[in-house]
């Protein structure tokens, strides 16, 4: 090949290259361009649901509390005396952030709900998490609530909530869990040795063995109306939480009662 030739494939070669480059570079300020507009609406989306949950934010519930009963398996019952229908199943776990956002923005729309006949609430705690340490956060929790008398349960419950330690931390010690039953009347020294003796492990077992095998729970919190899984926008806010209640509610008040009752 000439000299000639050669200068001029060289030139083509370095041409050919400028042009590449000059296309990878239009590439990364598109590319640039495209995530600057998506953390504008990530930024945008974000504010969004900061707004909903501001709007959603509740304050604790000051009425009165329906009279909770223990049931054999575990679970607790909160509802009026004859009231039945709807049925409102909570499924939680104590070391869960979700369940505990649950509980500060519809825990006093469900408390109001029952002191009003309007729903029969069945608390099923269980223990969901498998990695340390939050299995055994869980755990602790759980049974300690178990331990609780029924006629605190509610309260014990908001409070273990309350307390609920970061995603990750060791908490709830069994020291911490019997001091916040005193705060609420629960001295009973029975209540004590079950909390540190650990004896609810076994009912705490069999409650998350209903709930995983039986009624199917793959996360927390799982809210049931009648037997119907809710959705987010159910469980997570206030007003639609409170239609699925009362539109349950007026169904079952308006279904006529069987021939002979």
């Amino acid at each position: 090949m000439g000299k000639a030739a050669r200068d001029r494939s060289a030139r083509e070669r370095l041409a050919e290259e400028r042009e590449h480059q000059a296309k990878r570079q239009k590439q990364a300020r598109t590319l640039m361009i495209s995530l600057g507009a998506l953390a504008v609406i990530a930024v945008a989306v974000f504010a969004v649901v900061l707004t909903r949950s501001g709007d959603d934010e509740t304050s604790a519930y000051h009425g009165p509390f329906v009279p909770a009963t223990r049931q054999a398996d575990g679970s607790i019952v909160m509802a009026k005396p004859g009231v039945n229908k709807p049925v409102l199943e909570i499924f939680e776990d104590f070391q869960c952030p979700s369940c505990k956002a649950f509980e500060k923005l519809n825990g006093p729309t469900v408390q109001e709900l029952a002191a009003a006949g309007k729903v029969r609430v069945v608390y099923r705690p269980f223990q969901l998490f498998r990695q340390e340490p939050l299995k055994s956060n869980s755990l602790r929790a759980a049974n300690a609530a178990l331990c609780a008398p029924a006629d605190k349960w509610i309260q014990y419950h908001d409070l273990i909530y309350k307390h609920q330690p970061a995603e990750g931390d060791t908490g709830f010690s069994d020291a911490d869990l019997i001091s916040w039953a005193r705060k609420i009347g629960i001295r009973d020294p029975a209540f004590e040795k079950c909390v540190n003796g650990h004896e609810k492990l076994a009912q705490v077992t069999a409650m998350t063995q209903y709930a995983v095998q039986t009624a199917k729970v793959a996360s927390t919190p799982t809210v049931k109306l009648d037997g119907r899984v809710l959705g987010t926008n159910e469980t997570f806010t206030v007003n639609g939480l409170r239609k699925a209640i009362l539109a349950a509610a007026a169904r079952e008040q308006s279904t006529p009662a069987p021939a002979g009752s």
